[in-house]
């Protein structure tokens, strides 16, 4: 395994964690700069399965807290409901990924086009939202209506096409459903958990036999730089939105959007 493999690994790691849980598509900026750094994984798994240091991130940020709601779960209805309302949410995505998993990864992953426009018009969608006045209904993630708990669901599949990105997806379609600004940002982490270990295992079933030992390391350096960074962003991400809302996430998926266009254009 060459230096140069290693640290972009390092580097696509480093960029998973910042990027996972705010709005700007984790997946489209790893696949962009995979690109352009020349990185490619076997079978694009590393970028499914770095995911799982996220994943471990937000569990250590959340221990206590789902330590209590494991532990309440037999006998709370307000705990058996809100685990409830995260499965419905949970569902729509889990379906169509499962369905969708070959077309997804051997089509849409391969579109760098696409994965800039995606991120443009997301952009250009966050930034809209958070110039609206909308009147938030909802502010406590563990007592949302079912019906909400699925709608946002279904917002959550949008996110199968790269560059949508997963927790901007949520994002939105729990502030379009009347969730408050720091509501939405936390329900989206506890979406993510089913979501991305379902991504992960699912996909690890699904090319177990192309991986070898040779992947490891690579995969190792990943998901430990994602674990770092997803540390750092899921302990302050809340407090920040809920002070300066979502445009800052706007602008950037702009940025990163437009720039991915000319340099596609420029050097392909």
């Amino acid at each position: 395994m060459d230096s140069q493999t290693i640290i972009n690994a390092l580097l696509l790691g480093l960029l998973e964690g910042l990027t996972e849980f705010i709005p700007v598509s984790s997946t489209g900026h790893i696949l962009l700069a995979g690109h352009f750094l020349g990185f490619n994984s076997t079978g694009k798994t590393f970028e499914i399965l770095i995911q799982l240091g996220a994943i471990l991130a937000i569990l250590s940020v959340y221990a206590t807290k789902l330590w209590q709601m494991l532990v309440t779960l037999p006998s709370d209805p307000k705990t058996q409901r809100f685990v409830a309302g995260i499965l419905i949410a949970f569902l729509p995505a889990a379906v169509i990924g499962a369905l969708a998993h070959d077309f997804i990864k051997t089509v849409l992953f391969e579109s760098p086009q696409l994965i800039c426009v995606m991120l443009i018009l997301g952009g250009l969608v966050l930034l809209f939202l958070d110039r609206l006045d909308l009147k938030p209904r909802y502010g406590d993630v563990t007592n949302f209506p079912l019906s909400v708990y699925l709608k946002i669901g279904l917002f959550q599949c949008l996110a199968m096409i790269p560059g949508t990105s997963r927790s901007g997806a949520t994002i939105v379609g729990s502030l379009l459903m009347g969730v408050e600004k720091r509501a939405a940002a936390e329900f989206s982490f506890f979406l993510a958990m089913p979501t991305m270990a379902g991504a992960f295992a699912y996909d690890l079933y699904k090319n177990r036999d192309i991986l070898s030992a040779a992947d490891l390391p690579v995969i190792s350096v990943g998901f430990l730089a994602a674990f770092i960074t997803a540390l750092i962003v899921v302990r302050h991400l809340l407090d920040y939105v809920s002070r300066n809302g979502y445009a800052l996430f706007g602008w950037w998926r702009l940025l990163v959007g437009g720039a991915g266009l000319i340099a596609l254009m420029v050097w392909g």
